[in-house]
């Protein structure tokens, strides 16, 4: 029994910050990939109102 409350801890003690990482790095991404649809819009935007689209 105690090798198993071993074990438990160090798993424990090993993903214990992996997944505060793992968010971190997603979030991180997400906010890249949010931004470069936005410049993509303004992109459209901007090349609609150059080339005299009637809204």
């Amino acid at each position: 029994m105690r090798k198993l409350v071993l074990l438990q801890e160090i798993y424990l003690e090993a993903f214990r910050d992996w997944t505060q990482k793992l968010l971190n790095k997603y979030f991180k991404v997400f906010s890249v990939f949010c931004a470069f649809l936005l410049i993509v819009v303004l992109y459209a935007f901007v090349f609609r109102l150059s080339t005299g689209f009637a809204f």
